[in-house]
């Protein structure tokens, strides 16, 4: 799992996260379904969404193949969108190289249940800065 840079959550649900790629961080130790249930717990809503990134990286190691495909999927997500789960990933060996292919999908974390909210609330805040 992915969380934005800054992504807000519920209050008292503390996630281990690591910076991954400036603008996100990576969940450690926390599988989708487990952060859905802290979530929907916490009275927030945890929404799966359609849409899915497949990029290709490639790396003198695999993390490093991995990484590098995981940043541009990341930098594809929609701004409105504050989570992203990592859905697949393949690993071809080459000598000297890897190449990874992986797959993610946007998630998002709020605290209203429609993502029409979040689109006003966006608005309104552009619209006052």
């Amino acid at each position: 799992m992915f969380l934005r840079t800054a992504c807000t959550l519920p209050e008292g649900l503390a996630l281990r996260q690591d910076e991954f790629c400036g603008t996100w961080m990576s969940v450690k130790d926390t599988m989708s379904a487990a952060l859905d249930l802290k979530v929907r717990n916490a009275g927030w809503h945890f929404m799966w969404l359609a849409d899915a990134y497949s990029h290709h990286g490639i790396g003198l190691t695999a993390t490093t193949a991995i990484d590098k495909a995981i940043t541009r999927a990341l930098s594809r997500v929609k701004a409105r969108f504050n989570a992203a789960e990592l859905n697949s990933v393949k690993i071809s060996k080459y000598p000297g190289f890897h190449i990874a292919k992986i797959t993610l999908h946007s998630r998002h974390i709020q605290q209203q249940a429609s993502l029409g909210l979040v689109d006003e609330m966006t608005i309104r805040r552009l619209a006052a800065g």
